[in-house]
């Protein structure tokens, strides 16, 4: 769950340091010895998994320069860091100038590599995120602009690539705040309608006398209240895609005229007087079963069929719990900016914590929580206690909220005093603890607290204890005895006797 650092030196000796250092401090940590490895490694599938890049400038082949110039061609934006052993202020400016982030000078003390490597991750969450936004409005956000290293993303993402290199009609299914919008547009950013119109409706909101006009269009006093034209969602995103959200929610009588709309590429506006050709690319959105729906009649089966022409199942996001320190990374540097706060980062112990948590509002659920936490903060970092409500909810973490000085309000004793998060890491019931105080725990207390547990594992059935022991039942007969067990377990015969 921790960074990586990608390593790009010639040199083997300053490999091994700078991998023997970035590993202190906690990163993953994969090297390579030159430019043109370094390139294909990032542009390659494997190139998600890294999050900056520590480069030497000085190189046979493709030097440090050569490869900045690569990634800025390929639009691969990963924070690095340029080292040399020659510091002059023309190789400084020039290395910046070709896309680095920061520049040390060889041999690089670990104080300064660790700021320079926390500021060069900080500031690659934050140009993550302004190029999502920017890619977002502009319509062109691609599969390169999701964040994820998880397996099962990564099949998600291969199948959309396939996906968008046709016209075919999708259906993103999963869980509500996944992600499907995310994948939507990533899918039209990739495809030959990349900065064209994308239109999402949200099927679930739309009041049902009004599903007609909002997708197909009306004309001017059409019915009342129709003052003037509206052209409708089809034929806003007339060239690009429509993205119909939460399609189970549409009423039947809408499904059929959405069906019509999607086979025969035209739409009728309510009150005109012919119809009108769109050319779009549907893709449509639940987090629902539409099958179900279609067995108990809620939907329309042949417009299920022409939906779900290519279904896509987006995996929640403790399924892929990989993607989330990269996630809060992104959403800090966002929110902090926003807020105008100052944040480092996330410490060790909250990371673990937001790690953890099972986030049954998935992705949205994790971007209010890190809103919250940046609200919250006080320190240069986000730690525990700016996530109480995540660890009330989980086992091994205790909150406790100081009481409220007897001369402020209690809202404003709570203000003043921030909760107070002490984790308590949690014994598993079934372990057996062999160490009492200082000393090693003796032999028959053991051996009696094996058996105890094996007669309530197998609920006093002697025959299989005994196997499952592997001793004999007239042995595990005396050792109840001699331990006291006997009459508590007394029933068991007559358990095994039935």
């Amino acid at each position: 769950m921790t960074a990586t650092v990608l390593v790009v030196d010639d040199d083997p000796v300053q490999r091994r340091l700078l991998d023997a250092m970035l590993k202190r401090f906690g990163y993953d940590v994969v090297a390579v010895e030159d430019g043109q490895a370094a390139v294909t490694l990032l542009a390659g599938p494997d190139g998600e998994a890294i999050d900056a890049i520590v480069l030497d400038l000085n190189m046979p082949g493709l030097d440090g320069m050569g490869v900045l110039a690569a990634l800025r061609e390929r639009e691969i934006g990963k924070p690095a860091i340029v080292q040399t052993a020659n510091g002059s202020i023309e190789t400084v400016v020039a290395a910046m100038r070709a896309g680095a982030v920061d520049f040390v000078v060889k041999p690089v003390g670990a104080e300064r590599l660790q700021v320079s490597l926390k500021n060069a991750l900080k500031l690659g969450a934050l140009e993550h995120e302004l190029r999502h936004i920017k890619r977002r409005a502009s319509n062109t956000l691609g599969f390169r602009d999701l964040t994820t290293k998880s397996p099962d993303m990564a099949r998600v993402v291969r199948l959309a690539e396939r996906a968008a290199k046709s016209n075919i009609p999708i259906l993103i299914e999963g869980e509500s705040g996944v992600g499907k919008e995310v994948l939507a547009r990533a899918i039209q950013g990739s495809s030959d309608r990349r900065g064209k119109p994308f239109v999402t409706v949200n099927c679930g909101a739309i009041p049902h006398n009004l599903v007609e006009s909002i997708l197909f269009g009306h004309e001017k006093g059409a019915f009342t209240g129709a003052t003037e034209r509206h052209l409708g969602k089809f034929v806003e995103a007339n060239g690009g895609t429509l993205f119909l959200d939460e399609v189970g929610e549409l009423p039947l009588d809408a499904q059929v005229k959405l069906l019509r709309a999607i086979q025969e590429s035209e739409v009728d506006p309510v009150g005109g007087k012919k119809s009108v050709r769109v050319d779009i690319r549907v893709i449509s959105a639940t987090n629902k079963s539409l099958l179900d729906q279609v067995k108990r009649g809620d939907f329309r089966e042949d417009l299920y069929y022409r939906l779900n022409v290519f279904p896509i199942t987006l995996p929640p996001l403790r399924q892929r719990r990989e993607d989330i320190p990269d996630l809060a990374r992104g959403f800090l540097a966002r929110f902090a900016a926003e807020e105008g706060k100052k944040l480092g980062g996330i410490t060790d112990e909250a990371m673990t914590l937001i790690v953890r948590y099972d986030w049954p509002g998935n992705v949205r659920q994790l971007e209010n929580a890190m809103f919250r936490a940046v609200v919250l903060a006080d320190g240069p970092e986000l730690g525990l206690a700016e996530f109480p409500q995540v660890a009330a909810q989980m086992e091994g973490y205790d909150v406790q909220i100081p009481a409220a000085p007897a001369q402020l309000g209690p809202a404003e004793g709570r203000a003043e005093a921030p909760p107070r998060i002490i984790h308590m890491p949690v014994r598993d019931p079934n372990a057996l603890e062999l160490v009492a105080g200082s000393d090693m725990r003796r032999l028959d207390e053991l051996e009696r607290e094996i058996i105890t547990f094996a007669l309530q594992h197998y609920r006093g059935h002697m025959s299989e204890v005994s196997r499952k022991l592997g001793i004999g039942r007239s042995t595990l007969y005396r050792k109840l005895k001699d331990y006291g067990l006997l009459e508590s377990e007394g029933r068991s015969d007559e358990t095994d006797a039935a």
